[in-house]
């Protein structure tokens, strides 16, 4: 928070010496608040559900005002002080926090979406619910079977392990960064789908009428699931948490740092006039 002004008192020497002291909490302060938003942010990045995210990167928002108050009180009192090595200080921390700043808000705005959460949880919940239907629906086709026994359980086994490609393909898709390995992976997806839906035709030649019933809710299932996949291709292309993170850990650590490195110059700064003033 910002320290207040101390009262006028009786000799200019005084006042200064207030002046210094105030100055020094300020700078104290504006780093602790320089902190706290960068933690923060950092919680929002990494927070598993939305609603954690929205209150992590308001506690971000929160203390980056915080941060922008003390500046602006500490550059009144380096101003009346005419201290014009600090000021040069305080300035270079500004201009770095600007761009801190509108880096963390692409951060945060990207961390709130929580799109490759929301994917890997399709995948392991509604998407394998579908994947394990398909496959009880064609373990139940298999059994009703009693002719030509061996080719409608060639043919079961090829649909399922299709299905279990595209899971399987699944979260590498949803940690994966680079566009064109997205586009290779889904490649191999959309090619096993394929080879899922193939199966199941041939299936439908190859059973009894018995089976119709089981053929039309593996149908239902496989459709559930690669419809539930194309969802989740749509959120893991978003990368959003995957990007925030990147942001995190890359440009935006070397920005708080050049922050950091700005703020204790400036405390250093103070801290020697501080000793000049008490000699």
């Amino acid at each position: 928070m910002a320290v207040g002004l101390a009262a006028c008192t009786t000799t200019p020497l005084e006042t200064s010496i207030q002046r210094l002291v105030d100055a020094n909490k300020l700078a104290a302060d504006l780093l602790v608040q320089f902190s706290k938003a960068g933690d923060a942010a950092n919680r929002a990045v990494m927070a598993d559900t939305d609603e954690t995210s929205v209150v992590f990167a308001g506690e971000a928002e929160q203390a980056t005002q915080a941060v922008q108050k003390d500046s602006a009180a500490l550059r009144s009192l380096l101003t009346s002080l005419q201290y014009s090595n600090e000021l040069r200080l305080l300035d270079e921390f500004d201009k770095r926090f600007a761009e801190y700043r509108a880096l963390d808000r692409s951060v945060l705005d990207l961390a709130v979406e929580n799109t490759n959460l929301k994917a890997q949880r399709l995948s392991f919940g509604p998407a394998r619910e579908a994947a394990d239907a398909f496959q009880t629906s064609l373990d139940a086709v298999m059994s009703a079977t009693k002719s030509d026994a061996w080719r409608v359980k060639a043919l079961a086994a090829t649909a399922v392990a299709a299905v279990r490609e595209i899971q399987t393909l699944q979260a590498p898709h949803i940690a994966e960064s680079d566009d064109a390995a997205m586009t290779r992976i889904e490649g191999r997806m959309t090619a096993a789908a394929r080879v899922a839906r193939d199966q199941l035709t041939m299936l439908a030649g190859a059973t009894a009428p018995a089976s119709r019933t089981q053929l039309a809710a593996a149908s239902a299932a496989l459709d559930r699931f690669l419809d539930l996949n194309t969802q989740l291709i749509t959120l893991s292309r978003r990368n959003t948490n995957v990007r925030s993170l990147a942001l995190s850990l890359g440009q935006k650590r070397m920005l708080t740092a050049a922050c950091e490195d700005s703020l204790r110059a400036l405390q250093d700064a103070l801290a020697k006039r501080g000793f000049s003033a008490t000699r």
